[in-house]
This record gives structure tokens, C-alpha cells and sequence, in this order.
């Protein structure tokens, strides 16, 4: 892997791409295809597909049954912890279900966990329609509904954070059983050490259900549970695909080739790249319409476009204007219009056009929540022929498709291109063949300049990469921890870690590591007055440890100081912003467009901070900047202003700002638990919180719409 990496580096260098230059060669090759004329391609069934392409339909009706898997989960949830491994749409989530009703039958109580605020409220609606809305809740942070109710639907930052307070309170989290959905996100880079806490936290008594598709390592998982938590964690693990999954290969002339001869490259797709490199186009982008023609003549729609940036998404769908429209009757027109009632702020969307004229939608996170949102419904009830996403998209959503289109064997990680693995490999195929409408499911590889399509053979055959321990320290969880252990109780949590699970593999087990960076972290919040000598929390410290996001020792230090604005709403959410902003957005405004009363609370919130963050960084603490773009921002959309006048006059998506509004709102509502410590602030965070949560940033997903 490693010589695979610097094999692509070598090549992403002498091509001279660079991740910068990536949105203006997107425009210059749009611009370039809307005045030429089209490459038209012819479409041709490959002889050696003719036959596989027979099977292609609608697999008979039968009545359902559970698969033996499915039973043995079942069986397993009832008396231990049990991990479910299964590809997408084999089920995984009809074992949830059943588990959640045994348990609300027997008058218990459920937590049902996952990553994303969007997929807690798509659950929570639909556990309401199954169990009756009176009996499910959820917490996300922008939501907090009837949370007394049996079944809690949540996001796992939020069940970390009850955790916190059981704790601290000595008390039992009042629950039965916790469903951690996509728990593969025990590996992720910045989010892995929530879920590494909450199954270190999680009381024995309480079992806990994982679900995921892509865990390489799930039986050395299951021990480490074991270990720490005294009782048996069965693993389930199901390898065969609901729908088979067949990989092939489009060449530029319209004729589909089968991919793969066994495991290695048909000697056609050989062929043709010793051949035709000069037919591949590289210098353009692909030609989405004439590749749209090609899969609907051979009856492989809807299909999913997985590409590598928000940019060509948004292109590919100005690129299919020759693709011919889909007549299907009014149930497309009635099911949209219902939606667009029930969410007008959609209708002046730019790419509203293109869904109703070519059934396609693009869906990346610089999209407005509802418009992903619609995106997701009209795909899953089927009224969509095409969807055009960034690979993020494959892990938390649910809507399969026939084919999954794949024009890139690398993907961009924030950082570097690197070759894609086997576990996002899966993540995204696994979108492919939908359980009960298709037979076979299907993966194209496009040609093209990123494609190594000697890399993407290997995939299919691969299981998904090890997961590896993400827990680490923070400020935020150094305070919480020692709201209810002492420094050797919180060693003894470390040494339970998942990353010291394998000392024989390394020399010197992690756990040393993580206690001397918590010591660093216990001493400076000592010198800070935080903690006092005996590592107990001050006062100070105690209502510091509710402040739970990133930068905690920041925002305490201007409530300390009563930095913060606290006669104006608007203004407080303005200086709360930067704290939160995006590490990788880069907005220039000029001075002169910030309103002198934003400028002046904006000094005095960068003064406060400034010699608190120096020590920071001399005691080798990282401190990002707090940029001024964001503060404006947030007083604008605060103040009143049109959605989209805030994000043209500062030229950011829809995506980025609602992300920043809502993380915003988080660090209100965390700054509104010091009610009791500092109650004016707290008052006011509130009240600047319910400002700025409104449309589009937020939606009722609970109204009922039409399903065909």
C-alpha cells in the first residue's frame, strides 16, 4: 500500500493536478463541452455480457423470511453484546428493528446511535411510523423531541455526552439495549475516539448491538470488547451480496465489456489500454449525457456517478443536456410538488430544473440539507434515473441503485490523492443492486486520466482494510473524565482502550503514550486553574467539563472574562462562529464590509483569547485561527438576511454555511448548559441559538409526503 501511494504521487506530480485547480478546470472543461459538439457514443452489448444482461429485472415476489444470519443475531441481542457484519441491503437494520420491538415489548429501553444528524432524523421518522411516534425520541442537538420516550434515536456524540453525566452522577444510563449503527466509524479519523468512548463507557449490563458493511478486523474487535466489558460479544458475519454485484467496463465507443476474466483484467479492457489511451478523452470531463444513453439502452438505470468533487457533480448535470427526458406519467410531477409545498424555499433551487427535465439530481455536502434531502426520497421511491455524488455519500445513506458508475480509483482525503481502498471500494458498490427490484447489481469503471483500472481489479476480492484505534486527547474529554475519575482510574480507561488491545504486535502498548499526553493536558489545565494539585476539578473546571466541543478552554476563558456580547443575540452567535469554522475554508472579506459593531465585538473576543492561546501553543497545543469571514457570516444570517445574499456576497455553498450555522448552534447550546454558573450568557446563547436555527438550515422531516 505504502508503494502504492507514492506510485500515485509520482503520477499525480508529473501530471500536474493539484487539488487547488481543480474547480477551474472543472469550469474551463465545462465551458469547452457546452460549445462543442457532442461525442456521441453507440450503445453495444458486449457477446461475452449478452447472456448476463438476460437476467437483468425484477427478481419474483416472495414472502419474507429471515435469513439464518439475521436469526442468529436475533437470538445472540437478547442475552450479549453481538457485532453484525453484512454488505448493504442484506438486512442489517431488520435485525435492529426486531431487537428494538423484543426489548420495548419486555417494558425496556433503547438508544439507537449513529453519525450523522441527517440519519437520526430519517430514523426517527421511521421508527415512529413502525413503533408509533409517542414512543420514539431523538437528540441530535438541533433536534430534542419527546426524550423520555422508550426508544431515544440519536447521534453518538450525544450518547458519549450521557455517558459523561451518568458518570459524573453515579447514576445508570436508563437503557437496555444500544444499536451503534455504521459502527465502522470506530476507525475514522476525527470521529473514531466517540465511538472507542462509548463502548468503553457503556455499562456491561447494557447490550450493545453493532451494525456496519465494511469491518475488515470485526473478530479481534469482539475480543477487545470481551475484555473490557466480562461478557461474550458474538460476531455475525454474513459475505454474500443480496444482489450479485458484476463488474464491467464501458469503452469510449458505447460498447460495454465485461471488467474482470476471473480475477484479472478481460484481455478486451487490455486491449483497449494498450490500445486507445487517446480515446479515454482525459483532457475532459466524461460524457455524462451520451453515458446516460448507453445505461438507459441497456436497462442498467437509476445509477449512482460517484465522482471525485462537489464541482463535477454539479457540472455533470449541466452536461446531460442532450440526454433525453423520461415520460413516466404525473407521479413525478405530484410527488415533487407535494414536496416543494411543504418545503417552498426549494423552489428558486438552481438545479430544480434539471431534476424535473432529466430525473437527475447532484448530491454533495455543499447541498442544502433538504435539497439532499430530496434527492434521497425521490432516488429511493424510485423517480430518479441518476444521481451524481461525492463518495461521502456512500457511507449513512440509503438509496441503492441498479449501477454504480465509478471514474476514479483514487479520491482526495483533505490532504493528498490516495488510492482507494477496499472498505470505500465496498462502501460505494454496496450501493449497487436494490434487494427485492433487481436481479444483479452492477459497477461500471469508466476510463479516463484517474482511472488505474490495474488498481480496481483487486477491489472486489478484497475484504475492507483493519480498523485501527482513533482515541486520543482533548481538553473537552479530559475534563469530563476527571469529573468522575481520579488520574489512575482514568490511566486504568486507557489501558482498556482498544489501541492497547494488542501489545504482542507492538513493543510499547499505546496506552503509554495516551497517559504522558494526558498528563501534558492535566498540567496545563492545573497551571490554568482548572484542576487543582490533587487532579480534582475546580470550580472553574466543573462547569468548563460542560462545555463540549472543540475549543472549550477558548470559549471559557470569554465567558471568564465576560468577553462575550451579552445584550445581542445576533452578536453572540457572530463571535461564537469562528470557533467552529471549517479548518479548510479560505474566505477573504474586506474590513470595510464588516459592520463596525461586529469589528469591535470580533477585537474584543480575539484579545480575550490571545494570551490564553499563546500559552497554548507554547505548550505545544494547536490553536487554529478564528477568521473573521465566519463572525460575518453568522451576523448577517442572524440579522435577518436572505439565504442567499449571505452566500453569494461571501461566495460560499449552501453546504458550508449551513454546516457552519449548525455547528454554531451546537457551541450555543453548550454554552447555554452553564444556566447554573453563569445563567445571563447562558440565556442569551439560548435565545442566539433559536435565531439562527431556521430554514433552510433546518426542516421538519416529520411531514408526511406521497410514496409510490
Amino acid at each position: 500500500m505504502a508503494q502504492a501511494k507514492k506510485n500515485y504521487k509520482a503520477r499525480r506530480q508529473f501530471r500536474e493536478r493539484k487539488a487547488g485547480s481543480s474547480r477551474r478546470r472543472v469550469h474551463q472543461d465545462h465551458e469547452d463541452q457546452k460549445h462543442s459538439r457532442p461525442f456521441r457514443m453507440k450503445p453495444e452489448i458486449d457477446g461475452d455480457l449478452k447472456r448476463l444482461f438476460s437476467g437483468i429485472g425484477k427478481p419474483a415476489s416472495v414472502p419474507f423470511a429471515a435469513d439464518p444470519f439475521q436469526i442468529e443475531a436475533l437470538k445472540a441481542i437478547t442475552r450479549t453484546d453481538c457485532l453484525v457484519t453484512a454488505p448493504t441491503g442484506a438486512g442489517k437494520t431488520w435485525i435492529a428493528e426486531r431487537a428494538i420491538a423484543q426489548t420495548l415489548e419486555r417494558g425496556g429501553r433503547c438508544w439507537y446511535a449513529s453519525p450523522l444528524k441527517a440519519l437520526s432524523n430519517s430514523k426517527w421518522v421511521e421508527f415512529g411510523e413502525i413503533f408509533g411516534a409517542d414512543r420514539v425520541g431523538i437528540l441530535t442537538g438541533d433536534t430534542k423531541e419527546n426524550t423520555d420516550a422508550p426508544l431515544v434515536v440519536g447521534t453518538t456524540e450525544i450518547l458519549r455526552n450521557q455517558l459523561y453525566d451518568s458518570m459524573h452522577r453515579g447514576e445508570m444510563l436508563d437503557c437496555d439495549l444500544v444499536v451503534l449503527d455504521e459502527a465502522h466509524f470506530l476507525g475514522e479519523r476525527e470521529r473514531g475516539v466517540v465511538w472507542e468512548e462509548v463502548m468503553i463507557y457503556l455499562p456491561p449490563r447494557i447490550n450493545m448491538l453493532l451494525l456496519s458493511a465494511t469491518i475488515g478486523n470485526a473478530d479481534e474487535i469482539a475480543a477487545w470488547l470481551e475484555t473490557i466489558r466480562d461478557k461474550e460479544c458474538l460476531v455475525v458475519e454474513e459475505t454474500r451480496r443480496p444482489v450479485p454485484l458484476h463488474p464491467l467496463f464501458l469503452h469510449p465507443s458505447g460498447r460495454m465489456i465485461p471488467l474482470l476474466k476471473g480475477r484479472a483484467l478481460h484481455e478486451k479492457v487490455v486491449s483497449f489500454m494498450e490500445k486507445s489511451h487517446s480515446r479515454a478523452r482525459a483532457s475532459r470531463l466524461p460524457p455524462f449525457g451520451d453515458i446516460l444513453v448507453v445505461l438507459r439502452a441497456m436497462n442498467l438505470l437509476p445509477a449512482i456517478f460517484f465522482l471525485k468533487s462537489r464541482d463535477e457533480c454539479d457540472a455533470a448535470l449541466s452536461l446531460c443536456h442532450s440526454y433525453p427526458r423520461r415520460k413516466d406519467g404525473k407521479s413525478f410531477e405530484s410527488e415533487l410538488n407535494v414536496f416543494l409545498d411543504d418545503y417552498p424555499f426549494l423552489m428558486d433551487h438552481k438545479q430544480l430544473t434539471a431534476l424535473r427535465r432529466l430525473r437527475c439530481g447532484s448530491h454533495h455536502g455543499g447541498q442544502l440539507p433538504a435539497w439532499k434531502f430530496l434527492v434521497e426520497h425521490m432516488m429511493k421511491n424510485g423517480f430518479l434515473e441518476a444521481v451524481f455524488a461525492t463518495s461521502t455519500m456512500a457511507a449513512g445513506v440509503n438509496f441503492p441503485a441498479r449501477t454504480v458508475v465509478l471514474f476514479n480509483s483514487d479520491r482526495f482525503n483533505g490532504h493528498e490523492f490516495i488510492p482507494l481502498d477496499a472498505t470505500e471500494f465496498h462502501q460505494m458498490t454496496g450501493r449497487a443492486g436494490r434487494r427485492g427490484l433487481d436481479k444483479i447489481g452492477f459497477m461500471v469503471a469508466v476510463p479516463g486520466k484517474f482511472m488505474d483500472l490495474f488498481h480496481l481489479k483487486n477491489m472486489p476480492a478484497r475484504r475492507p482494510e483493519r480498523i485501527q484505534s482513533r482515541i486520543r486527547n482533548d481538553f473537552s474529554m479530559v475534563l469530563n473524565l476527571l469529573l468522575s475519575h481520579g488520574p489512575d482510574e482514568i490511566k486504568a480507561i486507557f489501558q482498556a482502550s482498544f489501541a492497547d488491545f494488542r501489545p504482542t504486535k507492538k513493543k510499547h502498548p499505546r496506552s503509554g503514550s495516551l497517559w504522558g499526553d494526558f498528563l501534558r493536558y492535566l498540567a496545563f489545565l492545573q497551571q490554568e486553574g482548572y484542576v487543582d494539585g490533587d487532579g480534582r476539578l475546580t470550580e472553574s473546571g466543573l462547569w468548563a467539563s460542560r462545555l463540549r466541543l472543540d475549543l472549550p478552554l477558548l470559549i471559557a476563558e470569554c465567558v471568564k472574562k465576560n468577553a462575550f456580547p451579552g445584550e445581542d443575540p445576533a452578536l453572540l452567535a457572530a463571535v461564537v462562529a469562528p470557533f467552529v469554522s471549517d479548518r479548510g475554508q479560505d474566505v477573504i472579506v474586506q474590513k470595510s464590509s464588516v459592520p463596525k459593531k461586529l469589528r469591535r465585538a470580533y477585537d474584543d473576543i480575539t484579545k480575550s483569547v490571545k494570551p490564553l492561546a499563546d500559552r497554548m501553543k507554547e505548550a505545544g497545543f494547536e490553536v487554529p485561527p478564528l477568521p473573521l469571514w465566519a463572525s460575518l457570516a453568522l451576523y448577517h444570517w442572524a440579522r435577518g438576511f436572505h439565504w442567499s445574499l449571505v452566500t453569494r456576497s461571501l461566495r460560499i455553498a449552501d453546504g458550508d454555511l449551513a454546516m457552519l450555522i449548525s455547528r454554531t448552534a451546537d457551541n450555543l447550546r453548550q454554552i447555554g448548559a452553564l444556566r447554573d454558573s453563569h445563567p445571563h450568557i447562558a440565556s442569551m446563547a439560548l435565545e442566539a441559538r433559536d435565531l439562527i436555527l431556521r430554514e433552510p438550515v433546518v426542516f421538519d422531516q416529520t411531514i408526511k409526503i406521497v410514496s409510490t
